[in-house]
């Protein structure tokens, strides 16, 4: 009996583009969604079950060209196969689609406010955030839930919790990458803002500094004790 497999006469993610050659408008649509792909980083190290794609695309016709959003998260897929990692993010392999999807708008309106929109409900997926840092009046951040099949907006301030997620997405001022603007965050469900790289390598700095200073308070040199435990 002739077995017959659909999925085997699909491309592959290797052999389909993983660009559509498209350069980004500004710095900030890069660097947003890579802030929160490395606070994820950090806050899931331990989690093999979740991969955030920045800036790749998301193919979910084979006879139809990927969708580029600036990031997105699926959960309940491996983190990365290999040393090599994902050229790019296939629906018939992964079998997930994203939970999230992530939008900066620049200068050069892209249609994430109508087609992107459209495109990202129609495929399924649960949550489509849009950060507008043009915006005066309007929210910078908005956040939209699919409802029978169409986006409702959440409001809550600037900072919304997504509970099938487990994490909250937000707004506030900060500094990454030595840059002190408006940044995208994760909050823990206390409404706690995850910490950068660079914030919990300062922060454990900070932790080493304290006990030096312990130290020699109890007449103890820090810096003696390098050669007993560094060897």
């Amino acid at each position: 009996m002739l077995n017959y497999d659909p999925l085997a006469c699909l491309p592959s993610s290797e052999e389909l583009p993983d660009s559509d050659d498209t350069p980004v408008d500004n710095e900030l649509q890069d660097l947003i969604p890579g802030l929160l792909k490395a606070v994820l980083a950090m806050a899931w190290a331990e989690r093999m079950d979740w991969f955030f794609g920045v800036d790749m695309g998301i193919y979910y016709d084979p006879d139809l060209p990927a969708i580029f959003p600036d990031g997105f998260l699926s959960l309940g897929v491996e983190r990365f196969y290999d040393e090599y990692l994902r050229p790019s993010y296939v629906l018939w392999e992964e079998k997930k689609l994203p939970i999230l999807v992530f939008e900066v708008v620049s200068q050069t309106y892209r249609g994430e406010y109508s087609t992107k929109k459209a495109e990202y409900a129609k495929l399924g997926i649960l949550y489509y955030v849009v950060y507008n840092p043009l915006r005066r009046r309007k929210p910078r951040l908005e956040v939209y839930k699919l409802v029978n099949n169409a986006y409702e907006l959440l409001h809550d301030g600037n900072r919304v919790w997504l509970p099938e997620i487990g994490l909250g997405i937000g707004i506030e001022r900060g500094t990454y990458l030595g840059i002190p603007r408006e940044w995208v965050y994760w909050y823990n469900e206390q409404g706690e803002r995850l910490l950068t790289p660079e914030e919990q390598a300062q922060q454990a700095q900070q932790k080493v500094q304290l006990l030096a200073e312990q130290l020699r308070s109890l007449g103890i040199d820090p810096d003696s004790l390098i050669g007993v435990f560094g060897g």
